[in-house]
């Protein structure tokens, strides 16, 4: 990331007119020329002045110059510059911050939906695409277990995970189970794992597996047995996320190429270099922005993303955050993303 070096080597000249290009190049999204910037820094200076305040900064690595025009365009270099040090953030008005809350809080009795609301918020508030990450899986907690019996050896296993999350999923058994041999189980697991975050059942349930075979406890086997398969596909133990508004992105000219797009939806489906950048925002403090090819993902090159974490009662349990073209707004995208991780965090609680 650029520090303050960086920034003392520009007098004050040279940041405001690449800022002003900044600007300029996010609102119209073509390269920008030494006259309209020469009109609109608000500086007393001349075309030619700002020419060679241009070649200077392109020559630091700032602004560079596209074979099809004679104006510039941001670098990576450059924005960061100016995300760290040239930026002022427009806080959001007390109406949106009002409007997220009271929509957050309308999903609040299915922590799950109040994820998916989440990105739906953050895409339709930047017109860009909206992702939250689910809870972490070592803060991901089991609250009960239930089972149905189903026809041909199949068994209905209904998780609440965090208090209101619930998940459905359908095992396959080794042979058939009846209710009463479904309850008893359900009973011996919740005793023993109630309240236990999932990835330390998991831990537990080979160990137990091998206590139970040691004292011939069929009753403590068959709950084991299922519980194996209950929790060995959850979607909170793989990393999972909600994410909204993919298709925002090809109303960008950046995305236009159509195997630039293709690429980048495929990483939206396969999710795992998604998850892992996300998990590198979780120890962060405030809002985390990648640029271009910060990321360290190809994919991401023409992108931007701006991320920050969620807590629950001072926990941090996961992270969202906005996916853009570089020459996002990031005056108004840093403090949506921020204002939403809070209020997110705030609606989680009460689903608690």
């Amino acid at each position: 990331m650029t520090g303050e070096t960086e920034h003392d080597q520009l007098d004050d000249r040279a940041r405001a007119l690449l800022k002003t290009l900044v600007e300029r190049y996010i609102h119209d999204g073509q390269p920008v020329g030494s006259r309209v910037l020469a009109r609109s820094s608000g500086l007393q200076v001349s075309a030619a002045t700002v020419r060679n305040v241009m070649a200077d900064l392109e020559e630091m690595g700032f602004v560079a110059s596209p074979h099809t025009s004679a104006g510039r365009i941001p670098t990576v270099r450059g924005y960061r510059l100016f995300v760290d040090a040239l930026l002022a953030p427009e806080p959001l008005a007390e109406r949106e911050l009002d409007d997220i809350e009271q929509q957050l809080r309308a999903h609040v009795r299915d922590g799950d939906d109040v994820l998916a609301s989440a990105s739906r918020l953050l895409s339709s508030l930047s017109d860009m695409t909206g992702i939250v990450t689910v809870p972490r899986t070592d803060t991901a907690s089991l609250r009960q277990i239930e089972f149905l019996p189903l026809s041909d050896r199949r068994v209905l296993a209904i998780l609440v995970i965090n208090q209101r999350e619930v998940q459905n999923r359908i095992l396959q058994t080794e042979r058939d189970y009846s209710r009463r041999e479904l309850e008893r189980a359900a009973a011996i697991l919740n005793e023993r794992y109630a309240g236990k975050p999932l990835l330390q059942i998991r831990r537990a349930l080979m160990r137990d597996m091998h206590e139970a075979q040691d004292d011939v406890n069929q009753g403590l086997l068959n709950a084991l047995n299922i519980a194996q398969s209950a929790f060995g596909g959850s979607t909170a133990d793989r990393g999972d996320y909600r994410m909204a508004g993919e298709s925002n992105l090809m109303g960008f000219p950046e995305f236009a190429e159509v195997d630039r797009l293709r690429r980048l939806f495929d990483a939206f489906e396969r999710k795992r270099d998604l998850l892992s950048l996300f998990d590198d925002c979780l120890s962060a403090d405030g809002v985390r922005i990648f640029i271009g090819d910060e990321s360290g993902y190809r994919v991401l090159d023409e992108c931007s993303v701006v991320s920050a974490a969620y807590t629950v009662d001072g926990d941090v349990v996961g992270t969202l955050g906005v996916i853009g073209p570089t020459r996002m707004a990031y005056n108004r995208i840093i403090p949506l993303v921020d204002a939403t991780a809070s209020l997110l965090g705030t609606a989680l609680k009460r689903a608690n």
